[in-house]
C-alpha cells in the first residue's frame, strides 16, 4: 500500500468536549451542603476532642489511682515481710543460742562419760581384779566385793544413761540445724523479696531503665497463694519455737540427770569406801590378834623347849640313880652264904629300882607329850605366820592398792 494512503487513513478528527453547566439553585444548594458538612465535622471533632480529654483525664486518674494503690500495697507488703523477717531473725537467734548451749551440754556429757568409763569403771575393775589375789580364807565374798559389784553395775548403768542422753542431744542438735536451714532459706527468700519490692516501690514512670518490651508471659506468674505464704512462715516459726522449747527441756533434764547420776555415784563411792575401811579395820584387828597369838605361841615354844630339855636332863639324872641301885644289888648278890639275906637294904634297893623305873617311865611319857605338844606349837606357829601373811597380803591389796586407786575416783558434774 502506498505510504500516502497509509497516512491519510490514520488522521483523526478532535471534537472539543462540552463543559457542564449548573443552575444558580444548584450552586446555592451545593454551598449550603458544604456548610452543613463542615459544621457537622466541626461538631463531631468538638465531641471527639471533649471525649478524648475526658478519656485522657480518666485514664490519668485511673493510672494514678492504680499506681497509688500498688505503692500502698507494696509498702504494706514490705512492712509485712519486714515483720515476718523480724520474727524469723528473733527465732533464729534463739535457735543459734540453743545450738551453742546444746553443744556445751554435749561436751559436758562427753567429759562425764569419759570420767565414768575411763576413770571410775577402770578403777572399780582394777579393785575387783586386785582382790582376786587375796589368799586362803581371806578370799571371801565379803561386803566390799558386794559393794564393788554394785558400784560397777551403777557405773555401767550411768554410762548407758549418759550415752542415751548424748544420742538425744545429737538428735536435738540435728533437728535444730534442720530448722535453722529452713529459717535461713525463708530469710534468704524474704531478703530477696524485700530487695525486689523496695526496688519496685522507688521506680517511677519517668525512669529510663524501665522495661518497654511488654509480654503477657510474666502476668499471673505467682502460683503460691497469700495464705500459703503466711502459713509457711508461721509453720517455720512454730516449728522453731517447738524445737527451742524441746531443747530447753532437754537441757533442764540433762542438768537433773547429771546431778542425780553424780550424786548416786558419789554416794555409792562413799558407801564402798566405808565398807573398805571397815573391812581393813577388821583385817587389821584380826592380824593384830594373830600376831599376839603368834608371840604367845613363840613364848610357849620357848618354854616347852626348855621344859623338854629339863625333862631330858631329869631322865638322864635318873639313869645314874638307876645304875647306882642296880650296881648295889649286883654287889650285894656277891655276899657269901648266910650273909645274902633279904634285909631292909635289899628291899629298899628293889623298891628304889621300881620307883626309879616308874619315875623314868613317867618322865618318858611326859617327854613324849611335851615333844608332841612342841610339834603342835610349831605347827600352830607356822599356821599363824601363814595367816598373818594372808592378812598382810589382804591389807596390801585393800589398804594400799585399792584405797590408793580409789583416792583418784572423782565424780563431778562438768
Amino acid at each position: 500500500m502506498p505510504r500516502a494512503d497509509m497516512d491519510a487513513n490514520h488522521v483523526s478528527v478532535v471534537i472539543p468536549s462540552l463543559i457542564p453547566r449548573f443552575t444558580l439553585n444548584e450552586w446555592h444548594h451545593n454551598n449550603q451542603f458544604r456548610y452543613r458538612c463542615s459544621e457537622a465535622q466541626q461538631e463531631s471533632s468538638d465531641r471527639l476532642l471533649a471525649d478524648s480529654t475526658r478519656a485522657c483525664d480518666l485514664a490519668t486518674e485511673i493510672v494514678k489511682t492504680n499506681k497509688e494503690k500498688t505503692d500502698h500495697q507494696l509498702r504494706e507488703k514490705i512492712n509485712d515481710i519486714e515483720f515476718r523477717r523480724g520474727e524469723l531473725l528473733w527465732v533464729r537467734k534463739d535457735i543459734v543460742l540453743e545450738i551453742d548451749a546444746l553443744l556445751t551440754y554435749k561436751e559436758r556429757i562427753v567429759n562425764t562419760l569419759k570420767s565414768v568409763k575411763r576413770n571410775a569403771l577402770t578403777i572399780c575393775e582394777k579393785c575387783l581384779t586386785a582382790r582376786e589375789r587375796r589368799l586362803s580364807v581371806d578370799l571371801v565374798h565379803d561386803k566390799v566385793e558386794k559393794k564393788l559389784l554394785e558400784e560397777r553395775g551403777m557405773i555401767q548403768k550411768a554410762e548407758s544413761s549418759l550415752g542415751r542422753i548424748l544420742g538425744e542431744i545429737c538428735e536435738q542438735i540435728r533437728k535444730l540445724k534442720a530448722t535453722l536451714y529452713h529459717i535461713d532459706r525463708d530469710l534468704e527468700n524474704k531478703e530477696c523479696n524485700l530487695y525486689i519490692d523496695r526496688r519496685n516501690i522507688v521506680l517511677k514512670e519517668t525512669d529510663f531503665d524501665l522495661n518497654t518490651s511488654y509480654s503477657t508471659s510474666c502476668l499471673d506468674k505467682s502460683v503460691i497463694k497469700l495464705n500459703e505464704w503466711e502459713l509457711q512462715t508461721n509453720n517455720n516459726v512454730v516449728s522453731a519455737n517447738k524445737e527451742v522449747n524441746d531443747a530447753k527441756r532437754l537441757r533442764s533434764f540433762i542438768d537433773t540427770i547429771i546431778k542425780q547420776t553424780i550424786d548416786d555415784l558419789n554416794r555409792q563411792k562413799d558407801v564402798t569406801n566405808g565398807v573398805f575401811r571397815q573391812r581393813i579395820e577388821q583385817t587389821q584387828e584380826a592380824k593384830a590378834k594373830l600376831e599376839f597369838q603368834h608371840s604367845e605361841i613363840v613364848k610357849q615354844i620357848t618354854a616347852m623347849s626348855s621344859n623338854i630339855t629339863l625333862i631330858k636332863k631329869s631322865i638322864a639324872d635318873k639313869e645314874g640313880y638307876m645304875a647306882l641301885a642296880h650296881t648295889r644289888l649286883e654287889y650285894r648278890c656277891q655276899r657269901p652264904e648266910t650273909e645274902a639275906t633279904q634285909d631292909p637294904v635289899e628291899a629298899n634297893l628293889v623298891k628304889e629300882i621300881r620307883e626309879l623305873r616308874n619315875i623314868v617311865a613317867n618322865l618318858q611319857q611326859t617327854l613324849c607329850e611335851a615333844e608332841t605338844q612342841l610339834r603342835y606349837l610349831l605347827k600352830t606357829q607356822i599356821q599363824l605366820e601363814e595367816d598373818i601373811n594372808v592378812k598382810t597380803n589382804t591389807l596390801k591389796i585393800d589398804e594400799v592398792e585399792c584405797m590408793t586407786l580409789r583416792q583418784s575416783l572423782d565424780y563431778h558434774a562438768y
